[in-house]
């Protein structure tokens, strides 16, 4: 099977659910953990997302991403969690497992990089490149448009083009990192 976080499925069976279960379960639950702060609840938790999941897989969209569909679903439900539970400690400053922040803070990173590179990957070839040759490279508009042999407005257009797409295939995402963050700082 390609990649599960970025493969959409036409049907979801019991050896592909199987699989989407063991790639993502552990990660679920160290996320829910962040939330709930109690490792049994956390699993509880992804537990049930995962049989809310196999009872609705033919309802739900295949073309979705099924990492964000899960994350967003723990994400929820952790709310709920807390907000039922009262057991956040607003004055805890550090995950339970004794891992700090920062090393948490470095895997929304790194999972943010991947949504990027992923929604990267997506877009059309030329808006891909002149965004690439912008943003990574450093060129301005004028030598973008040199080096490829197109007009400073059709660089303007594919730069504007990239970034509305980036902007909305990442708006939800955004929420679920500032909604955790916020949670976990007590805001």
């Amino acid at each position: 099977m390609e990649n599960s976080s970025a493969h959409s499925y036409d049907k979801i069976d019991k050896a592909t659910f199987e699989t989407i279960f063991k790639t993502f379960f552990p990660g679920l639950c160290a996320f829910a953990n962040k939330f709930t702060r109690d490792f049994d609840a956390a699993k509880d938790i992804v537990h049930d997302v995962f049989v809310n999941f196999w009872h609705k897989r033919d309802s739900i969209d295949a073309g979705k991403n099924i990492k964000s569909y899960l994350f967003t679903s723990v994400n929820n439900r952790c709310l709920n969690y807390i907000r039922d539970h009262k057991k956040f400690d607003q004055n805890e400053r550090e995950i339970p497992d004794g891992s700090s922040w920062e090393n948490s803070d470095h895997l929304v990173q790194a999972e943010l990089e991947e949504k990027i590179n992923d929604i990267l990957n997506e877009l059309p070839e030329k808006c891909r490149e002149v965004f690439l040759l912008n943003r990574y490279e450093g060129l301005k508009y004028k030598e973008i448009a040199e080096k490829l042999g197109i007009s400073v407005k059709t660089v303007e257009a594919q730069m504007s083009k990239a970034l509305r797409i980036l902007k909305e295939k990442l708006v939800g995402y955004i929420q679920l990192i500032l909604i955790g963050w916020a949670l976990f700082w007590g805001y």
